[in-house]
């Protein structure tokens, strides 16, 4: 005669019994007979409203999806002459996004003549890594795509 671990409906554990008593109790209680760990030897049944249980579950799960964060991926352009004052702007964005806990793609886009000189997008990039050096770390190193240098950088 197969046997479960039984815990009534106040939460009391009465101990191994039988699956036929186990029903009996859960139908003179009103209740359902619901299978808690079936993993275990012998597995845990609970006698309690199913319904209830399956909606206090529901109500869990949303719970649970409402306090996650989507890390989202902010990109920011630049050009390998940017200027101080922009330079500063861009950096505050930076900073703002760090703080909200996504990721940031820095884009460098070389134009014409600046494909000769991309030792000066290297010098933004890495200008770039050393002021976030205590806020973030850097995902994927610079590397060049095309005309443009990409620097992916996560909060640490």
């Amino acid at each position: 005669m197969p046997a479960v671990r039984l815990v009534d409906e106040t939460g009391e554990n009465v101990g191994v019994v039988a699956i036929d008593d186990a029903i009996r109790r859960a139908e003179a209680a009103g209740l359902d007979l619901v299978e808690v760990s079936g993993a275990a030897d012998p597995p845990v049944c609970k006698i309690l409203d199913f319904g209830k249980f399956k909606y206090e579950e529901q109500k869990k799960k949303n719970e649970a999806r409402k306090r996650q964060k989507i890390i989202e991926i902010k990109e920011i352009k630049m050009r390998p002459g940017i200027d101080d004052h922009d330079y500063a702007v861009k950096m505050r964005a930076m900073e703002r996004f760090l703080a909200e806990g996504d990721k940031i793609k820095v884009t460098l886009r070389f134009r014409g003549r600046e494909m000769l000189h991309t030792d000066l997008g290297m010098k933004v990039l890495d200008r770039i890594k050393d002021d976030l050096e205590k806020s973030a770390k850097i995902e994927q190193t610079p590397k060049m795509e095309g005309r443009q240098m990409i620097m992916v950088i996560a909060p640490r």
